[in-house]
């Protein structure tokens, strides 16, 4: 069974970073898409950044500058540096992986259990 695993959230003061990790872990053949939304109180869930396969890095405007998306595929693990942190940034984020399975090929689409990155002074 293929499950994603978050790390890394936590309370920042502004101005402050952090470094989210997401694990895969399973029969895994390949990735097609590796990213982070997130959810802040009240809202709808939104994108922060993502990795296509072969494609253009896409950030949100509101973390272009701040944020950097990175994957290690060796390790079936994607990341996300948050540097600059903002009050506006306090959310539940979400890793979100699309990719392609074994023995018997098949295409996921899975999220990771969500990790609170909290904001303040």
């Amino acid at each position: 069974q293929v499950q994603l695993v978050e790390s890394g959230g936590g309370l920042v003061q502004p101005g402050g970073s952090l470094r989210l990790a997401c694990v895969a872990s399973g029969n895994i053949l390949g990735f097609h898409v590796m990213g982070w939304y997130r959810q802040a109180p009240g809202k709808q869930r939104e994108l922060v950044a993502v990795i296509p396969n072969g494609g253009t890095t896409n950030y949100a405007d509101s973390v272009k500058g701040r944020f950097t998306i990175s994957s290690d595929n060796a390790k079936n693990t994607v990341y996300l540096q948050m540097n600059s942190l903002k009050p506006e940034d306090t959310a539940v984020y979400y890793c979100y992986e699309k990719l392609a399975t074994g023995p018997t090929i098949k295409h996921l689409e899975l999220w990771g259990q969500g990790t609170l990155v909290t904001v303040s002074a």
